[in-house]
């Protein structure tokens, strides 16, 4: 494995302001990266993620999610209504590469860090700011939370079938790709910053995200005569595909179809019902229940790895619908080398994923589970000198 010297931003320092998904999954693609990530927490509760609960399990005192976005991260505990750590916390920026916050619109501003005033400590720092809503209209203090930002975007509208409704994601999807994005942001601002020695200002909101997710099928509405996407009423896997895209119940399992023409289909699932649907592809989405109902029915009538053998080698894209246990059970997972084990000194230890980038071949591994609060606050004193 190569050494943590050699990842791309090694020697950079993140200070993180931010709480809860959205900020700290950003500034963890950028420890994943090499940078070290300085979370700043108030001293009395944290980030409010450590009471986050996903389940009823904690660990040293936290929840699971605090845990899994905050590896291997040093806690700097500030008290923003007191004039000398807010200071210290000043100092800090001046040393600071990238800062990143999501405080709702205004508060930065009341604690007299907004930009404009950072960027007078310290012009080449990257500044990024995650918001539910932007910093303008009528949402813009309303709560910036994912399942709200969900029901804003449109996006819950593509999922599930026709008649159930919109139907929202079971992942904080606004949240990671806010953090995604305002990665990515940080990451070009430090590149132009390496060229002109100028710091830039990275915004980004889960509204904005979301909506950058929905990319394809929203150019698609606004230029076919703006019609709404049709949910299928049965077995939906995506508003806009026609049969036979779709998740099939077999004897034992699930199967996974994608895009594929029904006539090749027919002949390998030996379908004579599908004889009025061949040669006539436009059938295949305004009939598209009627074929996927016929499809399932056969599909039905054998195992998964029963149609894999016949399908597979015909070059169908189609695929078993894995469980995590199957997953994690699976050589294609294995051979990824996706997870490891975190520590820290009062016995907590946290399996956990690694970073889905790898950099000359080498994934990022850490060995540091997330921080106590204010766990560093002396050692980082000490030597920034705060």
């Amino acid at each position: 494995m190569a050494a943590i010297a050699e990842l791309p931003l090694t020697g950079l320092v993140v200070v993180d302001m931010s709480q809860f998904l959205s900020g700290p999954y950003c500034s963890l693609r950028l420890l994943d990266l090499g940078a070290r990530v300085i979370k700043i927490e108030r001293p009395d509760g944290g980030d409010l993620s450590r009471r986050l609960y996903l389940s009823d399990t904690e660990i040293g005192g936290d929840s699971t999610i605090f845990h899994a976005i905050n590896r291997a991260k040093e806690s700097f505990a500030i008290d923003l209504k007191d004039e000398a750590d807010l200071a210290a916390l000043r100092g800090l920026l001046a040393k600071a590469d990238v800062l990143i916050q999501n405080f709702r619109p205004g508060v930065i501003e009341r604690l007299g860090l907004d930009y404009e005033a950072v960027r007078k400590i310290n012009p080449r720092l990257v500044y990024a700011s995650i918001s539910g809503y932007g910093e303008e209209g009528p949402w813009v203090k309303r709560p910036g939370q994912d399942l709200l930002a969900q029901a804003r975007s449109g996006v819950m509208w593509l999922n599930g079938d026709e008649d159930q409704g919109p139907v929202p994601f079971g992942l904080a999807i606004a949240d990671m790709l806010a953090g995604a994005a305002a990665a990515q942001g940080i990451l070009a601002a430090l590149v132009r910053r390496g060229l002109t020695g100028i710091g830039s200002h990275v915004e980004t909101s889960l509204l904005e995200a979301l909506v950058d997710f929905q990319f394809e099928v929203l150019t698609t509405h606004l230029n076919d005569g703006r019609r709404l996407p049709r949910r299928s009423a049965f077995r939906s896997a995506h508003a806009y595909l026609s049969a036979p895209y779709g998740v099939y119940p077999a004897k034992d399992g699930y199967l996974a179809i994608a895009m594929t023409p029904i006539p090749k289909l027919a002949d390998l699932l030996e379908l004579e019902q599908l004889a009025p649907y061949r040669d006539q592809p436009s059938t295949w989405f305004t009939a598209r229940d009627e074929i996927k109902a016929i499809i399932a029915q056969k599909i039905a009538t054998k195992t998964v790895d029963e149609w894999l053998a016949i399908l597979e080698p015909a070059d169908i894209w189609c695929a078993k619908v894995l469980t995590w246990p199957e997953m994690m059970a699976s050589e294609g997972f294995q051979v990824l080398d996706m997870l490891q084990i975190v520590t820290r000194e009062d016995d907590v230890s946290i399996l956990t994923t690694r970073s889905p980038l790898r950099v000359d071949g080498v994934r990022a591994k850490v060995e540091r589970a997330a921080p106590r609060i204010g766990e560093h606050s002396a050692k980082i004193r000490e030597e920034f000198g705060l």
